[in-house]
Formats: C-alpha cells, sequence, structure tokens
C-alpha cells in the first residue's frame, strides 16, 4: 500500500506551527486539511488525553460559532499522536490565511474559564476525562506562537 499523505512529512525535523496538510476535491469543493501541531513530535512531551478531549470540545465550540468560519468548519480533532490537531475547511487555503482564526480560537482556549461546553454524560461518551487548566496551558502556548508566527512555521520542512 501507498504511504498517507500525513506519513510523508518528515516528523523528525517538524516544528510546531500550523500547515497545509492536504488538499482534496469533493465534487466541486476543495476541502483544505491544516496541520495544527502544538508539539515537536519525538522530542517533547505530547498532550494527555484528558487536555486534548477538552481542546477539542472548546475549540469545535468556538469554530463553528464564529460568524465568519462557520459555515466552512468540517472538522476539528485531535491527532491520534497527541502531537496537535486536525482543522478541515471547505474551500481553497493556504497557512497565513487561517492564522487570524485559529490564533482567536486558541486565545479563547487559553482564556476560557466555567464548565467545558459538551462535557455531560448526555452530551458526550467520556465527559469526566477532561483538564481544563492544561487546556488553558496549551491554548496559551500555541497562541503565543501564532501571534509570531513566520514562513517557517507555515510551511512544511522540505
Amino acid at each position: 500500500m501507498e504511504k498517507i499523505t500525513s506519513f510523508t512529512i518528515d516528523h523528525c525535523r517538524l516544528q510546531p506551527g500550523l500547515y497545509v496538510s492536504r488538499k482534496d476535491r469533493v465534487g466541486a469543493e476543495t476541502v483544505t486539511t491544516f496541520d495544527l501541531r502544538l508539539t515537536k513530535p519525538n522530542d517533547e512531551p505530547v498532550m494527555n488525553t484528558a487536555e486534548v478531549h477538552t481542546i477539542e470540545h472548546l475549540g469545535a465550540t468556538y469554530l463553528r460559532n464564529e460568524p465568519n468560519w462557520k459555515d466552512k468548519v468540517l472538522y476539528f480533532g485531535p491527532m491520534g499522536c497527541r502531537t496537535g490537531f486536525y482543522l478541515l475547511l471547505a474551500g481553497n487555503y493556504e497557512s497565513e490565511d487561517i492564522v487570524p482564526l485559529v490564533l482567536s480560537c486558541f486565545r479563547f482556549i487559553r482564556d476560557y474559564r466555567g464548565e467545558v461546553p459538551g462535557a455531560s454524560a448526555r452530551d458526550c461518551g467520556n465527559y469526566l476525562d477532561m483538564n481544563l487548566p492544561m487546556a488553558n496551558y496549551w491554548g496559551g502556548r500555541y497562541a503565543a506562537l501564532l501571534e509570531n508566527i513566520d514562513e517557517t512555521r507555515l510551511i512544511y520542512p522540505e
């Protein structure tokens, strides 16, 4: 079998950043998949599932309510390796096009206090596995990266 696209990226050279992972055609529409990489793969500790789960709830809630983007958001969720998240948007975009959106999302995660949206037995299949303080930490760390991001963190390393 052929390697899937995400397995062709050199994870030894990959730094935290915001990358276009792939673009797919679905009928007449382009779907752009973004790699929101929060940790350096195989070097830094990965995120624990509780904070990943919390970031997923907060990020999905924010993105699906953001007035200018909500109709383009197809999916926001974690990578299995727990080093980041995927964001799928309807449309043909480059990384720099969505830096303001992702920055505002992770500032929201950084600053969020209170009950996590959807964190109830009725709304979620694993609602007890949440860690808001660590989600706040990772939100702040990624927001700080995005505030000063340059091209080296917007295009996958060759």
